[in-house]
Protein backbone atom coordinates (compact mmCIF):
# COMPACT_ATOMS: atom_id res chain seq x y z
CA UNK A 1 0.00 0.00 0.00
CA UNK A 2 1.25 3.57 -0.94
CA UNK A 3 2.28 5.84 2.10
CA UNK A 4 -0.07 7.92 2.98
CA UNK A 5 0.62 12.09 2.00
CA UNK A 6 0.20 14.01 5.06
CA UNK A 7 -1.92 17.01 5.43
CA UNK A 8 -1.20 19.30 8.40
CA UNK A 9 -3.81 21.07 9.75
CA UNK A 10 -3.74 24.83 11.65
CA UNK A 11 -6.49 24.74 13.41
CA UNK A 12 -7.39 21.72 14.07
CA UNK A 13 -9.12 22.21 17.29
CA UNK A 14 -11.21 25.13 15.83
CA UNK A 15 -14.30 24.90 13.18
CA UNK A 16 -12.34 25.07 10.12
CA UNK A 17 -9.60 22.50 10.62
CA UNK A 18 -11.41 20.38 12.62
CA UNK A 19 -13.87 19.75 9.59
CA UNK A 20 -10.36 18.93 7.74
CA UNK A 21 -9.03 16.63 9.88
CA UNK A 22 -12.76 14.72 10.43
CA UNK A 23 -12.77 14.51 6.74
CA UNK A 24 -9.67 12.84 6.26
CA UNK A 25 -10.12 10.23 9.37
CA UNK A 26 -13.28 9.50 7.51
CA UNK A 27 -11.40 8.68 4.49
CA UNK A 28 -8.78 6.18 5.18
CA UNK A 29 -8.61 4.81 1.49
CA UNK A 30 -8.14 8.38 0.22
CA UNK A 31 -4.56 7.99 0.17
CA UNK A 32 -3.96 10.71 3.35
CA UNK A 33 -2.90 11.25 6.79
CA UNK A 34 -3.60 14.26 9.16
CA UNK A 35 -1.39 15.98 11.32
CA UNK A 36 -3.32 18.24 14.13
CA UNK A 37 -1.24 21.68 15.19
CA UNK A 38 -2.46 22.72 17.97
CA UNK A 39 -1.11 25.27 20.90
CA UNK A 40 -2.28 22.83 23.29
CA UNK A 41 -1.44 19.36 22.77
CA UNK A 42 -3.25 18.22 25.93
CA UNK A 43 -6.64 19.98 25.78
CA UNK A 44 -9.51 17.91 25.38
CA UNK A 45 -10.14 18.62 21.84
CA UNK A 46 -6.23 17.67 21.02
CA UNK A 47 -6.90 14.36 23.18
CA UNK A 48 -9.86 13.97 21.26
CA UNK A 49 -8.43 14.04 17.84
CA UNK A 50 -5.70 11.84 18.77
CA UNK A 51 -7.96 9.00 19.88
CA UNK A 52 -9.21 9.03 16.29
CA UNK A 53 -6.31 8.86 15.20
CA UNK A 54 -4.78 12.35 13.72
CA UNK A 55 -0.95 12.97 14.69
CA UNK A 56 -1.20 15.87 17.23
CA UNK A 57 1.76 18.29 17.27
CA UNK A 58 2.55 21.20 19.33
CA UNK A 59 3.16 24.69 17.01
CA UNK A 60 1.91 28.30 17.34
CA UNK A 61 1.14 30.73 14.18
CA UNK A 62 3.52 32.88 16.12
CA UNK A 63 6.35 31.28 16.14
CA UNK A 64 7.72 30.67 12.31
CA UNK A 65 10.12 28.01 13.39
CA UNK A 66 7.34 25.76 15.04
CA UNK A 67 5.51 26.24 12.08
CA UNK A 68 8.48 24.62 10.05
CA UNK A 69 9.02 21.63 11.80
CA UNK A 70 5.36 20.87 12.31
CA UNK A 71 5.81 21.24 8.41
CA UNK A 72 8.27 18.96 7.73
CA UNK A 73 7.64 15.59 5.87
CA UNK A 74 4.17 16.50 5.25
CA UNK A 75 2.78 17.00 1.69
CA UNK A 76 0.46 19.56 2.07
CA UNK A 77 -1.00 22.26 4.62
CA UNK A 78 -4.43 24.12 5.39
CA UNK A 79 -3.24 27.55 6.87
CA UNK A 80 -6.04 29.83 8.67
CA UNK A 81 -5.48 32.60 11.04
CA UNK A 82 -8.01 33.59 13.88
CA UNK A 83 -8.69 37.62 13.71
CA UNK A 84 -11.53 37.11 16.12
CA UNK A 85 -9.13 36.24 19.11
CA UNK A 86 -7.12 39.60 18.68
CA UNK A 87 -8.74 41.68 16.13
CA UNK A 88 -5.36 42.87 14.90
CA UNK A 89 -5.08 43.08 11.11
CA UNK A 90 -1.42 43.68 11.74
CA UNK A 91 -1.02 40.03 13.77
CA UNK A 92 -3.31 38.44 11.14
CA UNK A 93 -0.94 39.35 8.17
CA UNK A 94 2.17 38.63 10.62
CA UNK A 95 0.55 35.67 11.20
CA UNK A 96 0.11 34.59 7.14
CA UNK A 97 3.84 35.79 6.54
CA UNK A 98 5.05 33.29 9.33
CA UNK A 99 2.83 30.44 7.82
CA UNK A 100 3.91 31.26 3.72
CA UNK A 101 7.46 31.33 4.49
CA UNK A 102 7.38 28.27 6.92
CA UNK A 103 5.77 26.08 4.18
CA UNK A 104 8.25 27.15 1.76
CA UNK A 105 11.31 26.50 3.58
CA UNK A 106 9.36 22.47 4.27
CA UNK A 107 9.00 21.87 0.76
CA UNK A 108 5.20 21.58 1.00
CA UNK A 109 3.54 20.20 -2.18
CA UNK A 110 0.27 22.12 -1.39
CA UNK A 111 -1.02 24.66 0.62
CA UNK A 112 -4.30 25.94 1.14
CA UNK A 113 -4.89 29.37 2.47
CA UNK A 114 -8.29 30.35 4.02
CA UNK A 115 -9.13 33.66 2.37
CA UNK A 116 -11.17 36.59 1.87
CA UNK A 117 -11.82 39.25 -0.15
CA UNK A 118 -9.72 42.43 0.12
CA UNK A 119 -12.69 45.05 -0.09
CA UNK A 120 -10.25 47.85 -0.75
CA UNK A 121 -9.77 46.81 -4.53
CA UNK A 122 -14.07 47.74 -4.38
CA UNK A 123 -14.03 50.14 -1.99
CA UNK A 124 -10.98 52.43 -1.32
CA UNK A 125 -10.17 54.25 1.53
CA UNK A 126 -11.37 57.41 0.82
CA UNK A 127 -14.84 56.27 -0.70
CA UNK A 128 -17.72 57.74 1.87
CA UNK A 129 -19.96 54.66 0.99
CA UNK A 130 -18.65 52.96 4.40
CA UNK A 131 -16.53 54.16 7.18
CA UNK A 132 -12.75 53.74 7.39
CA UNK A 133 -11.80 51.92 10.12
CA UNK A 134 -8.26 51.43 12.18
CA UNK A 135 -6.94 54.32 9.46
CA UNK A 136 -6.50 51.68 6.91
CA UNK A 137 -9.46 48.88 6.32
CA UNK A 138 -12.91 48.69 5.41
CA UNK A 139 -13.68 45.56 6.80
CA UNK A 140 -10.48 44.59 8.76
CA UNK A 141 -11.27 41.02 9.31
CA UNK A 142 -11.82 40.50 5.68
CA UNK A 143 -9.18 42.94 3.88
CA UNK A 144 -5.92 41.50 6.55
CA UNK A 145 -6.48 38.04 4.59
CA UNK A 146 -6.79 39.39 1.45
CA UNK A 147 -3.67 41.67 1.84
CA UNK A 148 -1.98 38.39 3.12
CA UNK A 149 -2.54 36.67 -0.21
CA UNK A 150 0.81 38.15 -1.32
CA UNK A 151 2.85 36.15 0.91
CA UNK A 152 1.70 33.11 -0.05
CA UNK A 153 2.84 34.40 -4.14
CA UNK A 154 5.83 35.52 -2.95
CA UNK A 155 7.10 32.50 -1.56
CA UNK A 156 6.76 30.63 -4.54
CA UNK A 157 4.47 27.96 -2.42
CA UNK A 158 1.92 25.90 -4.03
CA UNK A 159 -1.36 27.46 -2.84
CA UNK A 160 -4.98 27.28 -3.45
CA UNK A 161 -6.95 30.59 -2.09
CA UNK A 162 -10.39 29.38 -0.58
CA UNK A 163 -12.64 32.22 0.18
CA UNK A 164 -14.93 30.97 2.83
CA UNK A 165 -18.42 32.16 3.54
CA UNK A 166 -20.81 33.11 6.13
CA UNK A 167 -20.39 30.55 9.22
CA UNK A 168 -24.09 29.50 10.04
CA UNK A 169 -22.56 28.69 13.41
CA UNK A 170 -22.60 32.51 14.27
CA UNK A 171 -26.14 32.02 14.95
CA UNK A 172 -24.98 30.12 17.64
CA UNK A 173 -22.55 32.70 18.78
CA UNK A 174 -21.91 36.50 18.54
CA UNK A 175 -26.01 36.98 19.58
CA UNK A 176 -26.47 36.64 15.63
CA UNK A 177 -29.50 34.67 16.11
CA UNK A 178 -33.03 35.12 16.74
CA UNK A 179 -33.84 37.28 19.90
CA UNK A 180 -37.74 38.29 21.21
CA UNK A 181 -39.13 41.17 20.38
CA UNK A 182 -40.67 43.65 21.94
CA UNK A 183 -43.93 41.72 21.53
CA UNK A 184 -42.32 38.14 22.29
CA UNK A 185 -42.04 36.71 19.75
CA UNK A 186 -39.11 35.87 17.37
CA UNK A 187 -36.73 38.36 15.54
CA UNK A 188 -33.87 37.59 13.14
CA UNK A 189 -31.75 40.47 12.66
CA UNK A 190 -29.80 41.48 9.25
CA UNK A 191 -28.20 44.36 7.87
CA UNK A 192 -28.85 42.62 4.14
CA UNK A 193 -31.96 43.93 2.98
CA UNK A 194 -33.37 41.55 0.33
CA UNK A 195 -29.95 40.81 -1.27
CA UNK A 196 -28.16 36.88 -0.89
CA UNK A 197 -25.83 35.68 1.82
CA UNK A 198 -23.75 33.23 1.04
CA UNK A 199 -23.31 30.42 4.15
CA UNK A 200 -21.98 27.74 5.14
CA UNK A 201 -21.47 25.35 8.46
CA UNK A 202 -18.22 25.95 9.33
CA UNK A 203 -17.15 22.07 9.18
CA UNK A 204 -18.03 21.77 5.80
CA UNK A 205 -15.25 24.28 4.83
CA UNK A 206 -12.38 21.82 6.09
CA UNK A 207 -14.66 19.55 3.97
CA UNK A 208 -14.42 21.14 0.91
CA UNK A 209 -11.16 21.85 1.96
CA UNK A 210 -10.18 18.08 1.79
CA UNK A 211 -11.95 17.77 -1.61
CA UNK A 212 -9.40 20.64 -3.00
CA UNK A 213 -6.41 18.27 -1.40
CA UNK A 214 -7.94 15.02 -3.54
CA UNK A 215 -7.36 16.77 -6.16
CA UNK A 216 -4.31 18.64 -5.93
CA UNK A 217 -2.63 20.15 -8.97
CA UNK A 218 -6.26 20.88 -10.66
CA UNK A 219 -6.79 23.89 -8.01
CA UNK A 220 -2.96 24.83 -7.26
CA UNK A 221 -2.38 28.73 -7.97
CA UNK A 222 -6.69 28.93 -8.50
CA UNK A 223 -9.35 30.81 -6.13
CA UNK A 224 -12.16 28.90 -4.87
CA UNK A 225 -14.99 30.18 -3.16
CA UNK A 226 -17.60 27.67 -0.82
CA UNK A 227 -20.75 27.92 -0.09
CA UNK A 228 -23.39 25.92 0.81
CA UNK A 229 -26.46 28.35 -0.04
CA UNK A 230 -27.32 31.94 -0.77
CA UNK A 231 -30.30 32.39 1.06
CA UNK A 232 -31.86 36.13 1.62
CA UNK A 233 -32.60 36.97 5.18
CA UNK A 234 -36.52 36.69 4.83
CA UNK A 235 -35.40 33.17 3.77
CA UNK A 236 -33.08 32.67 6.63
CA UNK A 237 -35.93 33.68 8.96
CA UNK A 238 -38.48 31.23 7.38
CA UNK A 239 -36.30 28.45 7.36
CA UNK A 240 -35.39 29.36 11.43
CA UNK A 241 -39.07 29.52 11.91
CA UNK A 242 -39.48 26.34 10.42
CA UNK A 243 -36.83 24.53 12.42
CA UNK A 244 -37.75 25.83 15.99
CA UNK A 245 -41.68 25.43 15.42
CA UNK A 246 -41.81 29.00 15.83
CA UNK A 247 -42.82 32.43 13.99
CA UNK A 248 -39.47 34.42 13.04
CA UNK A 249 -39.83 37.63 11.78
CA UNK A 250 -37.09 38.62 9.40
CA UNK A 251 -35.80 42.57 10.39
CA UNK A 252 -33.59 43.99 7.60
CA UNK A 253 -32.20 47.07 9.42
CA UNK A 254 -29.14 49.07 7.57
CA UNK A 255 -25.36 48.63 7.65
CA UNK A 256 -25.66 52.00 9.87
CA UNK A 257 -28.04 50.59 12.29
CA UNK A 258 -25.63 47.82 12.77
CA UNK A 259 -22.31 49.72 13.22
CA UNK A 260 -24.31 51.53 15.54
CA UNK A 261 -25.20 48.41 17.86
CA UNK A 262 -22.00 49.22 19.74
CA UNK A 263 -20.73 45.57 20.68
CA UNK A 264 -17.39 44.85 19.93
CA UNK A 265 -16.64 44.23 16.16
CA UNK A 266 -19.98 45.66 15.10
CA UNK A 267 -18.68 48.34 12.67
CA UNK A 268 -16.12 45.61 10.71
CA UNK A 269 -19.44 43.37 10.49
CA UNK A 270 -21.76 46.42 9.41
CA UNK A 271 -18.77 47.11 6.57
CA UNK A 272 -18.93 43.47 5.71
CA UNK A 273 -22.76 43.35 5.39
CA UNK A 274 -22.46 46.66 3.58
CA UNK A 275 -19.54 45.15 1.29
CA UNK A 276 -21.99 42.29 0.75
CA UNK A 277 -24.84 43.61 0.13
CA UNK A 278 -23.23 46.37 -2.60
CA UNK A 279 -21.57 43.37 -4.76
CA UNK A 280 -23.83 40.72 -3.87
CA UNK A 281 -23.41 39.49 -8.06
CA UNK A 282 -19.55 39.37 -7.11
CA UNK A 283 -19.92 37.97 -3.96
CA UNK A 284 -22.50 34.98 -4.53
CA UNK A 285 -20.70 34.39 -8.45
CA UNK A 286 -17.43 34.10 -6.53
CA UNK A 287 -18.80 31.32 -4.21
CA UNK A 288 -20.37 28.22 -6.72
CA UNK A 289 -23.05 26.53 -5.10
CA UNK A 290 -21.86 23.80 -7.43
CA UNK A 291 -18.55 23.58 -7.13
CA UNK A 292 -18.66 23.52 -3.46
CA UNK A 293 -20.90 20.50 -3.70
CA UNK A 294 -18.22 19.01 -5.95
CA UNK A 295 -15.60 19.13 -3.38
CA UNK A 296 -18.23 18.21 -0.67
CA UNK A 297 -21.06 15.81 -1.68
CA UNK A 298 -22.66 15.68 2.04
CA UNK A 299 -22.53 19.44 1.42
CA UNK A 300 -24.81 20.82 3.90
CA UNK A 301 -27.75 23.04 3.22
CA UNK A 302 -29.20 25.95 5.42
CA UNK A 303 -32.20 24.00 6.91
CA UNK A 304 -30.30 20.62 7.20
CA UNK A 305 -27.82 22.52 9.40
CA UNK A 306 -30.30 23.55 11.46
CA UNK A 307 -32.12 20.20 11.88
CA UNK A 308 -28.99 19.48 13.67
CA UNK A 309 -28.38 22.45 15.56
CA UNK A 310 -31.46 23.79 15.97
CA UNK A 311 -31.41 22.98 19.91
CA UNK A 312 -28.14 24.86 20.03
CA UNK A 313 -29.36 28.29 19.43
CA UNK A 314 -30.09 30.78 21.93
CA UNK A 315 -33.32 32.59 21.90
CA UNK A 316 -32.67 34.73 24.92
Amino acid sequence: MAERRIIAVIGATGAQGGGLVRAILDDPGGGFAVRALTRDTGSDKARALKALGAEVVAADVDDGASLERAFRGAHGAYCVTFFWDHCSPAKELAQAQLMANAARRAGLAHVIWSTLEDTRQRVPLDDGRMPTLMGRYKVPHFDAKGEANQWFSAAGVPTTFLLTSFYWDNLLHFGMGPRPGPDGGLVFTLPMADRKLPGIAAEDIGKCAYGIFRRGREYIGRTVGVAGEHPTGEQMAAALGEALGRAVRYNAITPEQYRALGFPGADDLGNMFQFKCDFEAEFCGARSLAVSRALNPGLQTFAQWLARNRDRIPLE
